[in-house]
């Protein structure tokens, strides 16, 4: 049984490496260069698809480069406010941090010099873009010192101009006891 059925029921090709290709193991006829060695290159030529499709490649030259400058507002858009996400959560982690070092100095200074340290202990580790609009507060009661932190959130450019919007940072910590 030869053909593909007969391969399948397992006449298999028996030591033929010509294959479906007839010479040399090469399907189509066995020229390297394509076709069945009728020099052509591919099988468009002889049909016009290939002129046709140059013809619509020069309608369309360019067109990848409108499209990109299209969405170029919209990238540009993106990265704006992913950018402005990212100095958000930075103000948060300065605003926390802040808060800490304020209520760990408050609790190793003494009672009358607890706001001052607390103060400039909070505002000590901001950078200089986030010090200028920094609120400090730290109290005292129950035998538990807190800090409380304000800081304002920049738009773009840290140091330029600031949103309305102000983040919180709360820490607090229990009185060191005096010996």
């Amino acid at each position: 049984m030869s053909g593909p059925m007969g391969a399948l029921r397992g006449g298999g090709l028996r030591g033929d490496v010509r294959g479906a290709g007839g010479r040399d193991g090469v399907a189509g006829g066995g020229s390297l260069r394509g076709g069945r060695g009728h020099g052509r290159r591919d099988g468009l030529r002889d049909s016009g698809l290939r002129d046709g499709l140059r013809g619509a490649g020069r309608r369309d030259a360019g067109q990848v480069t409108v499209e990109f400058l299209g969405m170029i507002p919209a990238i540009v858009a993106t990265l704006v406010v992913l950018w402005q996400l990212v100095l958000v959560g930075y103000t948060y982690t300065l605003a926390g941090n802040a808060a800490d070092e304020a209520v760990r100095a408050a609790t190793a200074a003494d009672r009358g010099a607890r706001q001052g340290a607390c103060q400039e202990a909070g505002r000590d580790k901001l950078p200089g873009a986030w010090e200028g609009g920094a609120g400090v507060d730290c109290g005292t009661g129950g035998g538990y010192v807190t800090a409380d932190v304000r800081i304002e959130v920049p738009i773009l450019f840290p140091g330029t101009v600031s949103f309305p919007f102000t983040v919180h940072g709360h820490a607090g910590a229990v009185e060191e006891e005096d010996d």
